[in-house]
């Protein structure tokens, strides 16, 4: 019996939350707002505390924006820092990020392997961008993926004059991910688990 606990327990432990680019340039009066961005910060502000009480690993992924051409997430400004309602606390491991990809040139991989980590549970924004590179990658190297759709927010897009609204960007995406990269969840049933 005791086996089965510690079984249990490092199965357990081999989880971790990742928390990418819940910046302040992504709301209200920011640099590049979202759709959703609050209620998506309040929903990851949720899984963060599951993670914390439960003592299982949290990353914190933060963009900042080095290109010439770079309109937010821009060095040393306030639109740059993490989001108040998903702060880093003292021992969360920060990654800092300057490309859609969370793996890309980070040691991220490195992070997480050091930690035995075999599934990755994701939030945060843009869903079209950064979630969708990182969490493909994250398959490619052989985690199991689960994205809470609405832990994360993405933006209006326009392609060749066509105007594709948020959610249904939201919706593509998800939708694309989940055929193999992702299992999708919203918070709610996340947390009955």
């Amino acid at each position: 019996m005791l086996h089965d606990f510690n079984l249990a327990s490092q199965n357990k432990m081999s989880k971790a939350l990742i928390v990418i680019d819940i910046q302040n340039d992504y709301f209200e009066n920011g640099a590049m707002e979202l759709v959703g961005a609050l209620q998506a910060s309040e929903n990851a502000k949720q899984l963060l505390t599951k993670f914390r009480n439960e003592n299982l690993p949290i990353v914190h992924v933060q963009h900042i924006g080095m290109s010439p051409d770079a309109t937010f997430f821009l060095p040393d400004t306030k639109g740059a820092e993490i989001h108040k309602n998903v702060k880093p606390e003292d021992g969360e491991k920060l990654i800092v990020k300057y490309y859609p990809n969370s793996f890309k040139e980070t040691d991220l991989l490195d992070h997480l392997k050091s930690l035995g980590v075999t599934e990755l549970v994701f939030t945060g924004m843009m869903t079209h961008m950064c979630i969708d590179a990182t969490v493909r990658a994250a398959r490619d190297f052989g985690f199991k993926c689960t994205v809470i759709g609405d832990a994360c927010a993405t933006r209006d897009l326009e392609v060749k004059g066509a105007h594709v609204k948020a959610a249904d960007v939201q919706t593509a995406f998800l939708a694309a991910l989940t055929f193999f990269y992702a299992n999708i969840q919203n918070t709610k049933e996340y947390l009955a688990v």
